[in-house]
């Protein structure tokens, strides 16, 4: 048995998987797994061509429960997640090394982007807080990115060459132990199709007492986003949204979530009247879908603070 299994999640990732898959070809001790979530671009043929093993969805079943496939067809103790637009640039051996402590439930490395530059604030994070996904939803990140929120959330005070311990590193490029994913019960695939289904798996690492840590002498280089060009401008802001709000419903007190639903609805309706003049009236769907998206999630959070009264 392969002590590390590469599970590789692809959605419309033609033009970059051979690239990935050939990076990792050579790994020691390992076996790669690639599940593909229903692409049509030629995907699954440019799989087929490597010797790995390719379960192909007919449909996207979601980042979060391709990820739960990958795992539950290995019977690997270590587990690393890499994106179909990251390149291996290391061997995986300082990121091994992490799992012999045993209190260590995972590990991400160094991501570089195109000029080889550290992807810093997206490779290593903490969890967001509550006041995180607000400074999110209303824009205030873009425009202030160094405000204190912004700072500690993404990191920015950190040496990137350095390692150290994190909350929350990027899902492109991180291993896990599968015993650590079996306690916590996997990835929720509740997040679908994409986004939040990693922090989640970091915030309940967290809760059990699991240590992850940031090693940057293992090294990808990575694209970023490719997948998200496959979805429709019409529903990628209401999967976004629905994703962060499930999060916060699932980690915050009503009241953080009820600050965090009404931050998403103001965000909402700026976004929506300034992209107008360039968008037309289709921005008003859009982000009106998000803001009913919003507005239910805040009367559950209402009901559910009257309970705990």
């Amino acid at each position: 048995m392969a002590r590390v299994a590469i599970v590789v999640v692809t959605y419309q990732s033609a033009e970059f998987i051979g690239a990935c898959l050939d990076s990792i070809a050579q790994i020691p001790d390992s076996e790669i797994i690639v599940v593909d979530n229903g692409s049509d671009d030629g995907t699954c043929g440019k799989v087929t061509e490597r010797s790995v093993r390719l379960i192909a969805n007919p449909l996207n079943a979601g980042f979060a429960a391709a990820v739960n496939q990958g795992v539950k067809a290995t019977g690997a103790p270590l587990i690393l997640l890499l994106n179909p637009d990251a390149r291996l640039e290391t061997g995986l051996e300082p990121l091994v090394a992490c799992f012999d402590d045993p209190e260590t439930g995972g590990a991400g490395g160094l991501l570089t982007d195109a000029n080889g530059n550290p992807q810093t604030g997206f490779m290593a994070r903490n969890l967001p807080t509550a006041a995180t996904l607000a400074f999110e939803s209303l824009g205030i990140n873009r425009v202030w990115p160094k405000n204190s929120v912004n700072w500690h959330y993404r990191c920015l005070g950190s040496d990137p060459m350095a390692s150290a311990f994190v909350e929350q590193p990027a899902g492109a490029f991180f291993m896990f132990r599968r015993t650590a994913w079996e306690r916590t019960g996997g990835f929720d695939e509740r997040f679908w199709p994409i986004w939040f289904e990693d922090v989640d798996f970091c915030a309940r690492l967290k809760a059990a007492g699991q240590a992850v840590r940031y090693v940057p002498d293992a090294r990808a280089s990575h694209h970023g986003g490719h997948s998200l060009e496959a979805v429709p401008n019409s529903t990628r802001e209401k999967y976004w949204y629905g994703s962060l709000l499930k999060y916060a419903a699932k980690h915050y007190h009503p009241i953080a979530l009820a600050g965090i639903c009404v931050s998403v609805m103001v965000g909402a309706a700026v976004r929506a009247v300034r992209a107008f003049p360039r968008s037309g009236f289709e921005v008003f769907a859009i982000y009106g879908a998000v803001i009913r998206l919003s507005f239910a999630h805040l009367r559950a959070a209402h009901q559910a603070g009257g309970r705990r009264v």
